[in-house]
């Protein structure tokens, strides 16, 4: 009886370790989700234009195509890098994390520079690839784009997600990543394929409706979803800024250089205390945001030429193509 009594209290003992790593897996994987939904936002707002100019019975198989290119990047590729840097190279988290803050700043402050400022629209692209003939090479051709677009994306979201775990445990790092990937993965483009295919629902109320609120409601849909799109690509430019100049502020401080962050905290204190009680905690968030929105996009204004007259022609020199 006594080793059945001891037996039983082993298997509650790791019951118990069972619950809190859960537990822990649990918390872990809302904090990094959570700390990447800026990133999230951009993914959903860039993947439409993929499907753009594809018949409707296209556009979901795309969107499967590039969800599995997704799932193949932050699964496959990306997850066992994070787990080696976690390893091995914990001190290179920060500096990949404001390459990757500085990258969305970058594509944040280009958003705005490019709608604000009057520019040629090279519709066609300088390899003429908008002029392919055959629908399935250039199909085949928007989906590389996209996945390799995603894996800029995904990168951030898996260093994002790695530098919230708290858990020095292997393993439940590779679950919070893996869980975190998966669902970001399903979040982002189940989100896509509402939108893709929101304007094709709302018109086929309108053509089968037998009531006429039906049919009001499939012409509103039809009628809503440009300004939806625009809607998306401006929340996601902000995301983009705000998410951006947060990481940099909270990376340089992981770094050693303190006094950005403290700075923003004293300052979005003293206007939470001017408020009242009940707008502090709204007011202390809206402002910690709006300086970090100011602060990235500044960066991204400053990142913006250098991009444009260094590093876009010094990576060209090193793709271009010698003739045979």
């Amino acid at each position: 009886m006594s080793g059945l009594l001891a037996l039983l209290d082993d298997v509650a003992g790791i019951a118990k370790i069972a619950a809190a790593s859960v537990d822990d897996i649990a918390s872990n994987a809302a904090k990094a989700g959570s700390k990447a939904i800026g990133v999230v936002v951009d993914d959903a707002a860039v993947t439409p234009k993929y499907v753009h100019g594809f018949s409707a019975a296209r556009e979901l198989p795309i969107i499967w195509k590039i969800a599995r290119g997704s799932i193949f990047n932050k699964l496959v590729v990306l997850l066992p890098l994070a787990l080696l840097l976690a390893s091995f190279a914990s001190w290179a988290i920060p500096p990949l994390l404001i390459l990757g803050g500085s990258y969305l700043c970058f594509e944040g402050a280009e958003k705005i520079l490019h709608a604000v400022m009057p520019h040629d629209d090279h519709s066609g692209g300088p390899d003429g690839s908008h002029d392919i003939k055959d629908p399935a090479h250039l199909e085949e051709e928007k989906v590389k784009g996209a996945i390799k677009t995603d894996f800029i994306l995904s990168a951030e979201i898996m260093t994002l997600a790695l530098s919230t775990i708290e858990s020095p445990e292997l393993w439940i790092q590779a679950v919070v990543l893996a869980l975190v990937g998966l669902g970001i993965t399903v979040l982002v483009y189940g989100a896509v394929a509402l939108i893709v295919k929101a304007d094709d629902v709302g018109l086929w109320l309108t053509e089968v409706g037998k009531l006429s609120a039906t049919r009001a409601t499939g012409r509103f849909i039809v009628k809503a979803m440009p300004w939806v799109m625009k809607l998306l690509t401006v929340v996601g430019t902000a995301a983009m800024l705000w998410v951006g100049g947060s990481i940099l502020v909270h990376s340089v401080a992981q770094m050693g250089w303190h006094m950005p962050e403290d700075s923003i905290h004293h300052i979005a204190q003293a206007a939470s205390d001017a408020v009242p009680e009940n707008l502090a905690a709204a007011t202390l968030w809206l402002t910690t945001a709006t300086i970090d929105f100011v602060l990235g996009l500044i960066w991204g204004l400053i990142l913006v030429p250098v991009a444009v007259k260094i590093l876009i022609p010094l990576f060209g020199l090193f793709t271009k193509k010698t003739p045979a």
